[in-house]
């Protein structure tokens, strides 16, 4: 009976001075080369040399040559090597070897010109092998434009294939070693691309893999430099991808999986209303017509239980760190800050799912995709979702504390939430309204978004006489005044549109044009440094809208004084009043321009503020008079 070579013969063969028994020896090597006996790999390793092996993958790539009997076995030679080299690597100290790192680039191009035959699976295995050994290795890959092949050839892979799962993860480690604004930066298409071939795993996936799929799908959307990836996402709108995410975060929070995992599909799903809108928690599930089909808006309710879940825990803990742990304990800090950044991707959800209830009534088809009943349980899970922010406000209040992102968080969903049911909640509304105005984010010197956030309820509540005398009997239109001077001033602060400022002067004119029914007493430290800001404002524009509504309010603010006293205010000196002359002067033209363009129908209401306001009170200015009748 003839007996098996022994590692001993095959290490002599490859000890061996001609080509011909090195290639004997590596034939047989696959029998020693098991993954987990390291020692005969290493043996075999330092039999065969490095510079055999690299001379036989060039050949293999038709770069060198390796003699065998004058017979060319390119082919043959490129899978031998290839093979030779994936399992070498399964030594750690192999894999992160400096020849090992050298060869990524080879690799690479094997890759990309051989995509299609039987030594990509070994090409993909090697890599995985060297990039996990070391962060050289991770680096050389993407060096060497490894994210380019991986974003070419993973869509071309078998769905839970060991190749894709291979892909998947090489992609995890580029991901998690190297920078995530560089790579975003240097190859936004190809991630698109990755994201858009991960997420279908994310949805047929039933193993750990899914996990996995969505961590890595977490970390690429919902970092604060993916702005350039998010882009290239909004071009494939169309395509299937959104809804392959959809069906896997329905999965993951329909079933019972660790709260973590929940957490992820919720910082997830905030990525994805982020690409696309809030639309995108409703729409298509099934995948295939084999499937029953999961209805169009159980992603919406599923991100609202599960939210609603999160803050409610969230503001427990934050509540009992804050205010019950004890004070020397070390990981409190850092405790807080991370349960406040989950509270504030778990109450922008339930933000999301306000605005994007509250369009229901102007959009047929959305309206046709939430069931009436879906309608009712998200109503009344956000009410109470806000019932427990109130309380935690409640209880910031009674402890003192106003400042915090938790509770800046805490205002502004209370404000979204109010700025469509502005009469919801009013009692505990009204108690806390000077409390919330004081609320200051974490970094803020003094509050102001507070404000900003609160600035669409207080507008609807002052259009009625009950509303305005909550602002006048608090004092919040203080906070109020004083956010607009921020807007406007020469030290104004940045906003996304004019929404927010002309939410502002709406709030204050609703008061001043019923000061007198709620008999509200005029202080003038509060709107003299508005008229300066209002006047400043409008210095460099000719924007009729902007012009009327500064106007507007000077009027009535003018209405309650004289030139006399205005001067004496230590806040307002000569040239303000000249400021103040020019905005009154550029209304006045405005006024009488025809009134039957569009613009000024606009601002027909304003005109008349302007026009009877000046009539009152133009005697007791007389600088402003002087000016207009110059």
């Amino acid at each position: 009976m003839e007996q098996s070579p022994s590692l001993e013969d095959c290490l002599k063969l490859l000890k061996g001075e001609r080509d011909e028994q090195r290639l004997a020896g590596l034939l047989l090597v696959t029998k020693f080369c098991k993954g987990d006996d390291q020692v005969s790999i290493r043996k075999v390793y330092d039999a065969v040399g490095v510079r055999f092996l690299e001379r036989l993958l060039r050949t293999g790539m038709g770069k060198g040559s390796v003699s065998m009997s004058g017979v060319d076995n390119r082919d043959a030679y490129l899978q031998l090597s290839v093979t030779v080299l994936a399992a070498f690597c399964w030594v750690p100290e192999i894999a992160s070897s400096k020849d090992m790192v050298l060869k990524i680039p080879l690799i690479l191009e094997i890759m990309s010109k051989e995509s299609g035959s039987s030594v990509i699976e070994e090409c993909y295995e090697f890599l995985f092998l060297v990039s996990n050994a070391s962060e050289d290795g991770v680096t050389a890959l993407y060096e060497s434009g490894g994210m380019k092949v991986l974003a070419s050839q993973m869509a071309t892979f078998s769905d839970g294939s060991q190749l894709m799962e291979v892909s998947i993860r090489l992609v995890q480690l580029v991901i998690s070693k190297l920078s995530l604004v560089i790579i975003s930066n240097e190859y936004p298409s190809e991630l698109s691309i990755m994201v858009a071939t991960i997420a279908k795993q994310f949805a047929v996936l039933h193993n750990a893999l899914k996990f996995e799929v969505l961590h890595l799908l977490s970390a690429i959307l919902s970092s604060e430099y993916s702005a350039p990836v998010h882009e290239e996402l909004r071009f494939r709108a169309n395509d299937i991808w959104s809804t392959y995410v959809r069906v896997g975060v329905v999965a993951i929070l329909q079933n019972r999986v660790a709260p973590a995992e929940k957490l992820q599909a919720l910082i997830l799903a905030e990525s994805m209303i982020s690409i696309l809108g809030e639309e995108w928690l409703i729409g298509q599930m099934h995948l295939s017509d084999m499937e029953d089909p999961i209805p169009a808006d159980r992603c919406i309710l599923l991100v609202l239980e599960s939210s609603r879940v999160e803050v409610a825990v969230l503001l427990n803990d934050l509540a009992y760190l804050k205010y019950e742990a004890s004070k020397n304990s070390s990981s409190s800090a850092d405790t807080i800050l991370l349960k406040q950044r989950n509270l504030a991707i778990a109450l922008s959800l339930v933000e999301k799912i306000i605005k994007l209830v509250s369009n229901v009534g102007g959009d047929e088809e959305t309206g046709r995709i939430i069931s009436e009943t879906t309608f009712t349980k998200v109503i009344t899970g956000l009410n109470e979702t806000i019932d427990v922010v109130l309380e935690y406000l409640q209880d910031a209040k009674d402890h003192g504390q106003k400042k915090g992102n938790d509770l800046l968080a805490s205002v502004r969903i209370t404000g979204s939430y109010l700025a469509e049911t502005p009469l919801a909640c009013k009692k505990k509304v009204t108690e806390l309204l000077q409390y919330m105005l004081l609320v200051e984010g974490e970094d803020e010197p003094s509050p102001f978004y507070s404000i900003c956030f609160l600035l669409p309820m207080l507008c609807q509540i002052t259009m009625k006489i009950d509303g305005c005398e909550i602002l006048a009997s608090s004092g919040a239109y203080k906070a109020v005044v004083d956010c607009l001077i921020k807007l406007i001033g020469p030290n104004g602060r940045m906003v996304e549109d004019n929404g927010t400022i002309f939410l502002a002067c709406d709030t204050i004119m609703n008061l001043l044009l019923k000061r007198e029914q709620i008999r509200f007493p005029f202080d003038d430290s509060t709107f003299v440094p508005l008229m300066r800001a209002l006047a400043y404002w409008t210095e460099e524009t000719n924007d009729p809208s902007d012009i009327m509504m500064a106007a507007s309010i000077c009027a009535l603010i003018l209405d309650l004084m004289s030139e006399e006293a205005l001067l004496q205010h230590p806040n307002f000196d000569h040239s303000n009043l000249i400021s103040l002359s020019r905005l009154i002067l550029k209304s006045l033209a405005i006024c009488r321009q025809d009134m039957m363009s569009d613009d000024a129908k606009a601002e027909m209401d304003l005109h008349q503020i302007v026009i009877s306001g000046y009539s009152r009170w133009a005697d007791r200015f007389p600088s402003i008079k002087e000016a207009v009748e110059r």
